[in-house]
């Protein structure tokens, strides 16, 4: 048997010492003895291929994704927080020694070198077995290529120039062989789309037998990812970025461009435009809450379709859903203590520690469809005075209970994305929307601060993470009681905002507007172009290039909230030192009254530096392959 290494893993202990060659590398995953017996048989060759999907980054998972809880939108108090590495990466703490959170090299979450290893052996091997058909392997191959793509880019995206692993090599090339430099970002992307393209030629357009396949790859999932690539490569980080003039590989060559390329942007919206058509095709559409009780009002069911298009196992808005038992955790960490009756250990059933900031709920629009300081006709001077809640507004806030007057007249992605003190939470086995239960958040209240853990830091819940049906049980009953689904990695809504962001940045603004629109018609607010020119004080805002790029931005944290979208488009953007170098904000949940409790405080810090914007690569790493040059600013 050929043992063969991986061209690109750094890491390789060839490079230190001579050593035998079973010590390079393991060539086949764990429980397969040799590469021989991985492809005698059609079952033997399935389980490798599994293997390739055993690599997937856990993105539901916080403690492996750290676009969950290492950007701006969910603060954990560090009592419970402080030794997590989402949290110490939030707060500058990544080292170059031992990257936290990395998918580079030995101790990280994950080392994708090794899942590109294993699909070019996957690429080299699967026309071996003897009882694989011939469908069965132009699937599987097309699978595997999608597989390689994704592990490329989710490298990318976090290193940004990376080797390129087009093919596996043999020890016999020796140990110049292995120490590659680092291709340009431009080649990178150029590669992923490329065996994209190849994937989406010969994979399925939908699950034909989704009680066995859901969650295997389609050519819906495979453009998508295109369209995010060609997006991600297009944008400031990645596109005429002079910060990195100085950024060379060993042999002078540049590994971002720093010359910007409107073409790239016209490719991207290509990209997203074919990926919206092939999805549409093939029956996903913005979802729908489609069991209301007759006695509901729109405004509850428009809620239940913003929350739903996240919570409800695999709607059709969902075209790449991530399954893992974390997203019970999530939903455990998201959920307020709400219920009515609880005591002693009902009360430490959830956690009620995945908080989001202050800033977030601001960013929420008003009921016009504009941000709120934009808004001519809502009091933002006025946004943190206390006021009493009237049958007005019934579906939204307790009547008669005391809450800041920012909770008051905002859109319904705010209502339907946000947990706070006194606004109403459907679920917990309530159906009356008119006489829903709510937060009480004061710190004498059943939803404040339990203990020194349980509690959320900012008097804030990420409500829209949790299905409306969970129950936390009271009485003689412990426990709660949850429904698990697919998180989602790509939806529908998102594709509409990455294409209407693509088509104003390559000049067609106006076409842009309808993409945004319909996120937008799905929550119950007007147009763009109509929503500013009414409620704005800037009403020209939609009809500029840089004004619907604030738009979109705006949008893309509205709509994707919680998703694990923002970390990166922060940054894409070049935007994340004005979000990520500043004080956590939030309410004084050791208040005991409502003129106590709504204070704005300082709950925790961000911090970000320039070289924050690309994981460091391991030190080791640059250590042992002289021809790979460190990341700028590490």
């Amino acid at each position: 048997m050929k043992i063969r290494l991986l061209k690109g893993l750094m890491t390789i202990l060839l490079i230190l010492n001579t050593m035998a060659c079973s010590d390079y590398v393991d060539v086949v995953p764990e429980n397969i003895a040799v590469i021989e017996d991985a492809f005698e048989t059609r079952d033997s060759a399935e389980r490798f291929l599994a293997t390739l999907y055993g690599y997937l980054p856990a993105y539901e998972n916080a403690n492996a994704n750290p676009a969950l809880s290492s950007g701006d939108e969910i603060f954990v108090n560090t009592n419970v927080s402080r030794n997590w590495p989402s949290a110490i990466l939030a707060q500058g703490g990544q080292t170059v020694s031992s990257p936290l959170m990395g998918y580079w090299g030995t101790g990280s979450v994950s080392n994708l070198f090794i899942a590109l290893r294993d699909c070019n052996i996957f690429l080299e091997n699967v026309d071996k077995p003897f009882n694989l058909t011939e469908d069965e392997k132009i699937r599987w191959i097309a699978e595997a290529k999608f597989l390689k793509a994704y592990y490329h880019f989710y490298l990318m995206r976090m290193y940004g120039p990376i080797p390129l692993v087009r093919e596996n090599i043999e020890v016999s090339e020796g140990v110049d062989a292995v120490r590659v430099p680092r291709n340009s970002v431009e080649e990178v992307t150029d590669y992923i789309v490329e065996l994209l393209d190849e994937a989406i030629a010969d994979l399925p357009a939908s699950i034909a037998d989704e009680g066995a396949e859901l969650g295997r790859i389609t050519a819906p999932i495979a453009a998508a990812i295109k369209a995010r690539v060609l997006v991600t490569a297009a944008s400031p980080l990645f596109n005429g970025n002079a910060d990195y003039s100085s950024f060379l590989d060993s042999d002078g060559n540049e590994l971002i461009s720093t010359t910007y390329s409107e073409d790239k942007w016209v490719r991207a919206a290509e990209a997203c435009q074919q990926a919206i058509q092939l999805a549409e095709a093939n029956g996903h559409s913005l979802y729908q809450f489609d069991d209301p009780l007759p006695t509901w009002a729109d405004i509850t069911i428009t809620k239940l379709s913003i929350r739903g298009s996240i919570t409800e196992r695999w709607n059709p808005e969902i075209i790449w859903g991530a399954s893992g038992e974390t997203v019970a955790t999530l939903q455990n960490w998201a959920q307020a203590k709400i219920a009515t009756g609880l005591t002693g250990e009902n009360r430490e059933s959830v956690q009620s520690w995945w908080s989001p900031p202050l800033q977030i709920a601001e960013m929420f629009y008003s009921e016009n469809g504009v941000p709120i300081d934009e808004d001519t006709s809502y009091d933002f001077a006025g946004r943190y005075d206390v006021i009493t809640a009237t049958a007005d507004d019934l579906y939204n806030i307790s009547t008669g209970h005391e809450t800041a007057k920012l909770h008051f007249n905002r859109e319904p992605r705010f209502y339907a994305s946000i947990g706070f003190d006194g606004g109403t939470w459907m679920g917990h086995g309530r159906e009356d929307d008119t006489n829903l239960l709510f937060p009480q958040a004061l710190a004498d209240q059943k939803s404040g601060k339990l203990d020194a853990q349980r509690f959320a830091a900012s008097g804030y819940w990420a409500k829209k993470l949790v299905y409306y049906e969970n129950v936390q049980r009271t009485g003689g009953a412990t426990g709660y009681s949850l429904r698990a689904y697919p998180f989602p990695v790509v939806r529908l809504a998102d594709l509409y905002l990455l294409y209407a962001e693509a088509l104003n940045e390559s000049g067609n603004t106006s076409e842009a507007h309808s993409w945004i629109d319909r996120v937008r018609n799905r929550a119950g607010l007007d147009g763009v172009v109509d929503s500013w020119a009414a409620a704005s004080n800037n009403p020209a805002k939609p009809t500029t290039k840089d004004g619907l790029r604030d738009i979109v931005h705006d949008e893309r944290m509205i709509e994707l909230v919680f998703e694990g979208q923002r970390f990166w488009d922060i940054r894409r953007w070049k935007r994340a030192p004005e979000f990520l170098n500043t004080d956590i904000l939030g309410w004084n949940i050791d208040g005991e009254t409502p003129g106590a409790f709504y204070n704005v405080i300082s709950v925790g810090t961000y911090k970000f530096q320039s070289r924050d914007y690309l994981w460091p690569i391991p030190e080791r790493d640059i250590i042992t392959n002289d021809r790979l040059i460190q990341n700028p600013g590490w």
